[in-house]
Formats: C-alpha cells, sequence, structure tokens
C-alpha cells in the first residue's frame, strides 16, 4: 500500500462529480421524494375525509388547495434559485435530497461549510476534495435530519398541549397559532432589513403589493386574487430586487 500522496489519489481528488453524481445517491434521492408523495397523498386524502366533519364543503376543500397550490408558487421559486446555486457545492442528488427535507439551505449550508473547514478546506474552493465533500454533505444530512427529529418528537408534545390549553381557554388557543406564524415571519422579515438597501426596497415592494392586492380583492369581492396574492407580491418582489441589485 502506497500513502495517498497526490491529488489524483482516490479520496483527494478534487473532481467532486465522480462521488456527487453517483447513482447511489440519486436512488437514495429518488426515495425521499417517494416518501413526500406517499404523504401529499395521504394527507390530502385525510383532508378530505375530515372536511365533513368540520363543516367544510367539497368546493370549499378544494378553493383551500387551490389557494395553497399557487400561494407556493413563489416561494418554490426561491427554493430553485438556492437549489441551482448549491448545484456546483453538492451535485444533484444532495441538492434534491436537501429541497426535499424540512430544514434550511443557510443552516445546513454552513454545517457542511464548518465541516469542510475542520478539515482545512473551504467550502468549494481551496482543498476542497470529495473526502471533503463526504465530510461536509455528511454534516449537512445530520443538519436536516436532526429538523426532521425534532419535529417527529416535538409535534406530539406540543398537540397535547394545545389539547389542554384549548380546554382550558379556546380563545388563546385560536390566537396562538396567528400569533406565532405572525412572529416567525416577522422576525425573518426583519432579519433581511439591515443585509442592504436592495433587501429593504424589497421588503417594502413586496409588502405594499401583498397590501394592494388584497384592498383590491376585498373591494372587488375576488377571491381568486387573494389566492394570487402571495405568488404575484413575491414575483414583483423579485423583479424589483434584480433591477435594483444590478442598477
Amino acid at each position: 500500500m502506497f500513502p495517498l500522496t497526490t491529488n489524483t489519489a482516490v479520496g483527494h481528488s478534487t473532481d467532486i462529480g465522480a462521488i456527487a453524481q453517483s447513482p447511489i445517491l440519486r436512488i437514495f434521492a429518488l426515495g425521499v421524494f417517494a416518501v413526500i408523495f406517499v404523504q401529499s397523498f395521504i394527507y390530502v386524502r385525510a383532508a378530505k375525509a375530515a372536511g365533513p366533519s368540520v363543516g367544510m364543503e367539497h368546493r370549499e376543500l378544494n378553493q383551500a388547495f387551490r389557494s395553497g397550490a399557487i400561494a407556493s408558487i413563489g416561494p418554490s421559486l426561491a427554493v430553485v434559485i438556492v437549489a441551482i446555486a448549491l448545484l456546483a457545492l453538492f451535485g444533484t442528488p444532495a441538492v434534491l435530497v436537501r429541497i426535499g427535507l424540512i430544514g434550511s439551505a443557510a443552516t445546513e449550508t454552513a454545517s457542511a461549510g464548518i465541516a469542510s473547514t475542520t478539515m482545512g478546506a473551504v467550502l468549494g474552493g481551496e482543498g476542497y476534495n470529495q473526502q471533503v465533500f463526504a465530510v461536509a454533505f455528511a454534516a449537512m444530512s445530520i443538519s436536516g435530519g436532526a429538523w426532521m427529529l425534532a419535529t417527529l418528537i416535538l409535534t406530539p408534545l406540543l398537540k397535547r398541549g394545545g389539547h389542554k390549553l384549548s380546554q382550558v381557554n379556546p380563545a388563546a388557543m385560536a390566537l396562538i397559532p396567528g400569533a406565532a406564524l405572525l412572529g416567525a415571519f416577522s422576525m425573518l422579515t426583519l432579519s433581511e432589513l439591515p443585509k442592504s438597501t436592495v433587501h429593504v426596497i424589497t421588503v417594502v415592494v413586496s409588502a405594499l403589493v401583498m397590501a394592494g392586492l388584497l384592498f383590491i380583492a376585498r373591494k372587488l369581492n375576488a377571491h381568486w386574487l387573494k389566492e394570487w396574492a402571495l405568488g404575484v407580491s413575491i414575483l414583483v418582489a423579485l423583479a424589483v430586487a434584480f433591477v435594483a441589485h444590478t442598477a
């Protein structure tokens, strides 16, 4: 056995694509998406079955599904942009697994960056070889898996707590989910404002467009416009951000 001293030795090669695009990783990525499709099918069937028991007609359920699908277009574009940016670092299978699971691209990329640093390399830069990729990918996968594990463990606990709270104070249980969502999205928005003037412009434009569309929808009683409001506001904000950044 000779020591691995050359850059082209197994594990030390900088040809990341040779292992990042391996068939086994593609099979695992397809497996992840297969589970997601099965879960989505089960959730849709469960929603349709539970609808009549909570007073929702078939038409209202279809409208809710349509609104969710339309509203997901804007955020999905952001996911696609992030995925394209990550392809050069991790390859197609790893990126597909990342965007298919619960998690955060920023958090998991940071995990991969820290893992690369511990091996004396820069993520996507100097010293980034196959061994570093393997460790970075493992760190990123563990990070994403921890999100899923936390959800699996905490969801039943929160459900029991919510049930007890609804028995003590039903009004509080009605307000807490809305307040939690408002707080979460407010924190995400506020964290973007100090980054640059472009971020401020993007946030202001998206808020104005969203408010304007909802106002028009309310005045004209146009329910379809409410469904499209989020997607349209995100697309307009992305266009404005691109123009502001290149100006």
